[in-house]
């Protein structure tokens, strides 16, 4: 795929976030794109959103959990860009006028206090160099038509992300078990879910340890101070206008939002 053509579908994307008409799938269009050309797409995209005055913040890991490795026919996760314009704060409604089709997911959101550059970062790497962790939601969305994506697809599109909302509370995570860290989803005070965090590659730890190895080809390090979300522990939620979102880490506090 030349420049032209990554520079064609990275504006297809940015429009189609902008108007809030989502684009058939890029697989039907460009059907040999590979995984290396559309990170290509997403770089474009949050360049041009940087020129914007957005800046960035961290990054989010997805496609963490087998199940969704198996229906996309992949054997490993994939990331995107976390830009300040896409934090909202706990307690305000996000519009769903902003949105096509939402789903939310819960997670666990690591924030780091050195760097950590690859090859070879281990999961004790990933707490040694983790100021704590924070309860998470984020607002996943596809500017893809009907959700109907291949890897490709979400890669370029900022791997389906769109809001993320931090809870109030950061917990050191030295001593956790990161593993049996429980969350509780609710959706408009019911119960829609439950986890722990081994769902999240056995280990949410071992997710932020695979993406600071795979940034190592590009000598891209997690840099001071990023905040890394390290995968949903469930399978996502659509929401509506009026819907409220609350997920409950128990001793590590919870994360709430207001969709209108």
């Amino acid at each position: 795929m030349d420049e032209n053509r990554t520079k064609e579908l990275a504006e297809m994307l940015l429009a189609a976030e902008k108007t809030r008409k989502p684009v058939s799938p890029l697989t039907e269009s460009d059907r040999g794109m590979t995984v290396e050309e559309a990170y290509r797409i997403q770089l474009r995209i949050m360049e041009a959103k940087k020129s914007g005055g957005q800046v960035g913040v961290g990054k989010k890991i997805g496609i963490t959990s087998r199940a969704m490795q198996a229906m996309l026919g992949v054997n490993e996760p994939d990331y995107g860009h976390i830009l300040d314009g896409m934090v909202v704060a706990e307690g305000e409604t996000i519009p769903m006028a902003e949105l096509i089709q939402p789903r939310i997911e819960g997670e666990i959101a690591f924030v780091l206090r050195e760097d950590l550059r690859g090859p070879g970062v281990t999961i004790a790497d990933v707490i040694r160099c983790s100021e704590g962790i924070i309860p998470a939601l984020e607002v996943i969305d596809s500017r893809i038509s009907d959700w109907k994506i291949k890897l490709p697809d979400t890669v370029a599109d900022n791997a389906s992300s769109a809001r993320i909302v931090l809870g109030g509370k950061i917990t050191p995570v030295l001593g956790l078990d990161l593993r049996t860290v429980g969350m509780v989803l609710e959706k408009n005070g019911e119960i829609v879910a439950t986890a722990a965090g081994a769902a999240v590659l056995g280990n949410p730890a071992q997710a932020v340890a695979w993406l600071a190895n795979k940034l190592a080809a590009y000598k891209i390090p997690l840099a001071k101070g990023e905040l890394i979300l390290s995968g949903s522990l469930t399978a996502a939620i659509p929401v509506a206008a009026g819907d409220f979102i609350r997920a409950d880490f128990g001793p590590l506090g919870d994360v709430k939002i207001k969709f209108g």
